[in-house]
């Protein structure tokens, strides 16, 4: 078995954890291919830092979630792959057929680089795939497995990266702790690593610090935490309007200790794109972001599915 996927015999089927709220195992149908996903339990917490340096994280406030379940890992390669490429996804397909609705998800066009830019592929995390990429990769996701995924909100992750933690890292306050629970700038000779090699947090969510950021689905606000709105505060979102910036979280193989704090906040940057050659540039790869990748979050009560279309189906904006 595949040391990434360690713990899914202990888990459910993905039908199963609906109503149950139990960790529990995705299949891709027809192929030997799986991922794990941690539930979530719904609370409230303190989001954000007052006592940073960084006016973005502040006011610290009170904020309540919604059970949901998060990915185990980052997404890897070994998944990922199977939605860039149809020849590769019907190589993997050793029984069954693959859903006649999966050809109708929109593929990235082809990186005319290698977007795992030497750093591994298999239990690797997948990385340098822009906001509307990973969106288009929870839809591909949803048409194959028929299960809801999308990007955490920026709360989410916050809530679920503190774990009940309340210190600047879940591990508390002493950053001599860092390199047992992350690969950062410090320790992964720059380069990321494969997923789970590290202890994960209380919530059993491995990498969640360093490694790769993660994209998140908000749109990033510098003062986003200084609009009044009464506390508690109800699952913020801010709903995502244009191309930059958008909130990536976590920090990555190549950030310093405070990069990584549960509060940090980071945002996307059309300079990401700087050395793409196409005119317009790509909607789907960022050539210089090897550091972005990207972690999955199904909520415990799905929408409609005409809102789940209307999350994947927005169209891509243009970037020159």
């Amino acid at each position: 078995m595949n040391r990434i996927f360690l713990f899914s015999v202990l888990s459910i089927s993905a039908a199963q954890a609906q109503s149950s709220h139990e960790r529990y195992v995705q299949q891709i149908e027809g192929t030997s291919l799986e991922f794990t996903m941690e539930a979530i339990p719904g609370g409230t917490f303190i989001m954000g830092s007052n006592s940073s340096a960084k006016a973005d994280e502040k006011p610290a406030h009170h904020v309540e979630i919604d059970a949901f379940w998060m990915g185990t890992y980052e997404v890897t390669w070994d998944i990922y792959e199977l939605f860039l490429y149809k020849d590769y996804e019907q190589s993997k397909q050793t029984s069954g057929a693959i859903p006649d609705q999966v050809d109708a998800v929109t593929r990235p066009t082809k990186p005319y680089l290698d977007m795992t830019f030497g750093m591994g592929k298999e239990g690797y995390p997948a990385l340098a795939m822009t906001h509307y990429n990973a969106i288009q990769f929870c839809k591909w996701l949803y048409v194959r497995t028929g299960v809801f995924y999308r990007l955490p909100t920026e709360a989410e992750w916050e809530y679920a990266c503190r774990a009940g933690s309340d210190k600047a890292y879940f591990f508390g306050d002493d950053v001599k702790l860092a390199a047992e629970y992350a690969w950062f700038g410090t320790n992964s000779n720059q380069s990321t690593h494969p997923v789970g090699e590290k202890k994960p947090n209380s919530f059993g969510l491995y990498d969640i610090l360093g490694n790769v950021a993660e994209w998140t689905y908000d749109q990033y606000i510098a003062d986003f935490y200084t609009r009044d709105k009464p506390e508690p505060i109800d699952n913020p979102v801010a709903i995502p309007t244009a191309l930059y910036p958008h909130v990536v979280r976590g920090g990555s193989f190549e950030s310093v200790i405070e990069e990584l704090r549960s509060a940090a906040r980071t945002a996307s940057d059309p300079v990401w794109k700087q050395l793409d050659p196409q005119m317009p540039k790509s909607n789907w790869w960022f050539p210089e972001a090897p550091f972005v990748g990207m972690r999955l979050v199904r909520p415990l009560n799905p929408p409609t599915h005409e809102e789940i279309i209307a999350y994947y189906d927005k169209e891509p904006i243009a970037d020159f």
